[in-house]
């Protein structure tokens, strides 16, 4: 590609590709944005005020052929017809995180894993932040890495790294790379292979050598079976719950311990001064810790962080309680594995919501923690026959609804005190919401709505 020449094509003008023509604009870079869909007000206005040509609604084909780099928006699969058109003429397709990662020197933590990575993202972020850190957390949370490098210079990133954003990276390279676990999910964006799913996380290790360092939920059956097919050059920092281990991080009764991490030998840090709880969430904090200690922050401050650090929105968020039952948000559960965490974090009995649009999951792996802990289920969605029928046998009480009212309503009917109101939905939320913050939102108001009913009564 010759300097002066280059015409970068964004398809999709969401965050992630807005971000990318407002840097690829900031470089001098001829630059057009073409959605397929409706492009939102705001967006719009952004590109507008930087020169941005952008249109809606279709791919233009001439435009289309001028290209001489295609930057892909996360959610566009390379069988896209304007995808393959592009590749099969030789032109380059990469994302936006590919293409922030030129124009920046930053140190970057990227962080993948089919469950926890925002959380622990966050936490990572959190942590450097407190220790005084220029940091900026970004990716697939909050802005797109490249509005950020365009606007301003940070030392470090934490990006939140999805399987369709390490999708088309070629040359990123992460100065430390987490993957907390991978399990089924997406898999109708992998052809319903799991193989092919588990090598697109496997992606956050490329272009790693001995100076850029990886850590890893060593306890993780499908992380072990890629790991023993391939050659990682970076230096290896395993999490376990299960394992001492002589270099990485590992649960000792109430305690975490840090082993060769950076400037610490040995560190205990005990679990009850860590905000985030749950057997998952040591997992989480185990590697955010890691990652903090290994970019040189004092232990002190780090701990300091653990204990203020408040958990995202929509992941095990604590809603309110009515009439003695617990009402929980976790509509970020999209999969039957976060679910699973979900179920292990409580002891008492659970009212479930659940449902919206199956992504191929196997619900096989919950039925023994939902017979043991689920006393009632309520469908969430516009088609719950897989849903009701894998725990028809499991479960006394199955009922269904399409409204978020009236699920909030038959849990509170069918709750007693002590009792906890899970809405971890295992599907996406597509067919009732417009994504699993719309649904985690409403759940909130309907729940908190019904709180001051029930308050002002008495």
């Amino acid at each position: 590609m010759t300097e002066g020449n280059e015409h970068i094509v964004i398809l999709g003008a969401g965050e992630s590709g807005t971000g990318a023509a407002l840097l690829a604009s900031a470089q001098g870079l001829s630059v057009f944005v073409s959605d397929k869909g409706t492009i939102a007000d705001g967006y719009k206005a952004e590109l507008d005020a930087h020169g941005i040509a952008w249109e809606e609604g279709t791919h233009t084909e001439a435009e289309m052929l001028k290209a001489t780099e295609i930057i892909k928006s996360p959610g566009i699969p390379d069988t896209a017809p304007v995808v393959k058109a592009a590749m099969e003429r030789g032109v380059t397709v990469i994302n936006e995180l590919e293409f922030a990662w030129r124009y920046t020197t930053a140190k970057i933590i990227a962080i993948t894993g089919t469950n926890g990575k925002s959380t622990t993202s966050k936490l990572a972020w959190h942590l450097l932040q407190k220790a005084g850190y220029n940091v900026a957390l970004c990716g697939n949370i909050g802005k797109s890495m490249a509005r950020l490098v365009a606007k301003e210079a940070y030392a470090w990133y934490v990006v939140e790294v999805s399987s369709f954003q390490l999708d088309n990276m070629h040359k990123f390279k992460a100065d430390i790379g987490i993957l907390l676990n991978i399990t089924e999910d997406h898999l109708d964006r992998y052809g319903y292979e799991m193989s092919r799913y588990a090598a697109a996380k496997m992606k956050i290790t490329q272009n790693m050598t001995a100076a850029e360092r990886f850590i890893y939920f060593a306890d993780d059956a499908q992380i072990r079976a890629q790991l023993s097919q391939m050659e990682i050059g970076a230096d290896k920092y395993p999490v376990s719950l299960e394992s001492r281990l002589k270099q990485g991080a590992y649960q000792s009764g109430h305690e975490l311990i840090f082993t060769n991490a950076g400037r610490v030998d040995l560190h205990a840090i005990n679990f009850n001064r860590v905000a985030i709880k749950g057997p998952h969430n040591r997992i989480n904090a185990m590697a955010a810790t890691l990652a903090a200690m290994l970019a040189g922050a004092e232990v002190a401050k780090i701990e300091e962080g653990l204990a203020s650090f408040e958990s995202i929105p929509h992941r095990m968020e604590e809603v309110g309680t009515i009439e003695g039952a617990r009402f929980i948000n976790d509509s970020k559960a999209t999969n039957v594995d976060a679910v699973r965490y979900a179920l292990e974090s409580y002891n008492e009995d659970i009212i479930w919501i659940a449902g919206g649009i199956d992504k191929g999951n196997d619900y096989d792996q919950l039925q023994s923690l939902v017979m043991r802990k689920v006393k009632a289920l309520i469908c969430l969605g516009r088609d719950n026959e897989k849903l009701r029928q894998a725990f028809a046998r499991d479960v006394q009480q199955i009922q269904e609804t399409e409204d978020v009212y009236e699920a909030v309503m038959m849990a509170h009917t069918l709750s007693e005190p002590g009792d906890v109101v899970l809405l971890s939905p295992a599907c996406s939320s597509f067919d009732l919401f417009k994504n699993y913050e719309h649904r985690g939102d409403r759940f909130r108001e309907e729940v908190l709505r019904l709180k001051a009913q029930v308050e002002k009564r008495k």
